[in-house]
């Protein structure tokens, strides 16, 4: 009799039929009858669980039909071939064992519940089947973004979660002081005598990292206070950012269009059953979507091209609530169109105002804009961001003072662009964002086990 897990028994189901074996799991659903019981049987370790059937040869059978959901139990029994599929094991149960009781009032009874119903119990939500499957996609996808670099040669770098400075310069971040309320106005007086709080990005560090070992990546959890309620938006999510030298603009879009698709052939390959389940929880077409990126070609057009295309729709007759205006940013309604109706295929868009970006972008000839580029998906919006960086001192010197960024704080990464620089380029993809489209579960709290928004700090 062999002890084993419901993956190990799927993988040698060929071979374990007629045997007998022992899983420890948990009861999802327990369905009586008279003299006969079935036990809908998980343990974490594979979506298609078998089904446990036993009858009253059983040794205390009126005990194992008062077993409720819930419950933890070992079960022994016979592999017989199920009648529902032939690919899902089923257990003839000679023994069942109760491990762990639970009660009546369980929360997650057999029934469907809705999603803010599960985020009040997030500590249990993760034992239903809709987050079994997503948080195995986040296992899966998180491991497959490692492998991608690692087979690539890129060195993981461990960016700090505490700094000094807001990489992005726009304000939103969570400040960290030892200080009670009456005494910070002097952050000299601070645990780090500094003004400190919790990184934006890992990104201008993870630059330097690059100049000493040409290709880097970071992947790690990164803050934001912004004051945001909506699907897409959480005070503390996961980055994927990596960082390369001797790399240009249209190099970048090259690596990112691979590692897109990378990563999403991964996912389709290692997660067929749970990617199914997701597409008829989505309502259909969640598979279609992600064949069709893994197969399509990159559409690739300035942000000028992007506002003249949305322009000339409007003349045609298309309806914007935002009207598309050179020199400022695109609306979700605008990247719908370009993505799903214009080109039919992801879209990067690049050379953007410079106005509307970040200090640290390579600044055009044109004086206009900047080798930043997003790129836009269909059925998502942008999904990346990046750049080639500003590797000229003279120009990012007068950038940040432009923009009010701290040369003093920042002299560590001026002095990057006298030691040795090059021309470089990196981007960002936020983890969480990526798990939505390849899961169709539409709001970030449900894509992350314990969310971080405004008003929740919960588990």
């Amino acid at each position: 009799m062999t002890t084993m897990t419901t993956r190990e028994l799927k993988e040698q189901l060929a071979g374990l039929q007629g045997q007998e074996v022992t899983l420890r799991g948990w009861i999802r659903n327990h369905r009586k009858q008279k003299g006969l019981g079935f036990i809908d049987f998980y343990d974490g370790t594979c979506f298609r669980n078998p089904q446990v059937v036993y009858d009253q040869t059983i040794p205390d059978f009126e005990a194992i039909q008062a077993l409720r959901v819930g419950a933890a139990i070992r079960v022994t029994g016979r592999v017989v071939p199920s009648y529902r599929d032939p690919e899902t094991p089923e257990i003839q149960a000679s023994g069942i064992v109760l491990e762990g009781d639970s009660p009546e009032d369980y929360p997650l009874q057999p029934k469907r519940h809705t999603l803010e119903f599960l985020r009040e119990i997030a500590y249990l939500r993760p034992r239903t089947r809709l987050f079994q499957a997503v948080f195995r996609v986040r296992s899966v996808a998180a491991m497959a973004i490692h492998t991608y670099f690692q087979d690539r040669g890129y060195v993981y770098v461990h960016t700090p979660l505490i700094t000094g400075n807001d990489a992005e310069g726009a304000g939103n971040t969570f400040t960290v002081t030892t200080l009670p309320p009456q005494e910070r106005d002097d952050p000299s007086k601070d645990f780090f005598g500094k003004p400190t709080s919790l990184a934006v990005t890992g990104q201008l560090e993870g630059e330097t990292f690059a100049m000493a070992f040409s290709n880097i990546y970071t992947f790690g959890p990164t803050f934001r206070a912004e004051n945001s309620n909506t699907k897409t938006h959480a005070a503390e999510f996961w980055m994927i950012e990596p960082e390369i030298a001797f790399c240009d603009l249209e190099q970048l879009m090259d690596l990112e269009e691979d590692f897109l698709k990378a990563i999403v052939a991964t996912v389709m390959e290692k997660c067929p059953d749970e990617l199914k389940f997701l597409d008829q929880y989505a309502g259909g077409g969640l598979l279609e979507k992600l064949t069709a990126l893994k197969d399509s070609h990159f559409a690739r057009i300035t942000h000028e091209q992007a506002i003249t295309i949305l322009r000339e729709a409007m003349e045609k007759g298309t309806e914007f609530k935002f009207e598309p205006v050179y020199g400022g940013d695109t609306a979700k309604e605008h990247e719908k169109y370009l993505t799903e109706e214009y080109f039919h295929s992801p879209v990067f868009i690049y050379d953007w105002p410079k106005e509307i970006k970040a200090f640290y972008m390579y600044q055009n000839e044109d004086g206009k804009t900047v080798r930043g580029v997003d790129l836009l998906v269909p059925g998502a919006g942008e999904l990346m961001g990046g750049s080639q960086r500003e590797h000229r001192y003279d120009l990012l010197e007068k950038r940040m003072d432009e923009m009010g960024v701290s040369k003093e704080d920042m002299y560590w990464y001026l002095n990057l662009r006298k030691f040795g620089t090059c021309v470089h380029a990196g981007f960002g993809m936020g983890f969480e964002r990526l798990l939505i489209y390849l899961t169709g579960v539409e709001n970030i709290r449900d894509v992350i086990p314990y969310y971080r928004t405004p008003m929740s700090c919960d588990f």
